[in-house]
């Protein structure tokens, strides 16, 4: 059985990221954080390490959707 662990994020990002996904496969805020946090975590392990440039350009990607302010 997989245990879970919460995550608090702000009531608004909450809410653009609801309106972001309406339409995706995505079906909820969570779904979209564990595929989020997965690829990093994929990307990080097969390449051994992140880079800055890489993070940087990860974080450019997020805060250009709306999930980093």
């Amino acid at each position: 059985m997989t245990e879970y662990t919460t995550v608090s994020i702000p009531k608004d990002l909450a809410d653009r990221v609801d309106e972001t996904i309406e339409g995706t496969s995505f079906s909820s805020t969570s779904d979209l954080v564990r595929f989020l946090l997965r690829s990093i975590v994929i990307q990080h392990q097969k390449e051994g390490h992140l880079t800055e440039s890489e993070f940087e350009e990860i974080t450019g990607q997020l805060r250009e959707l709306g999930y980093l302010e």
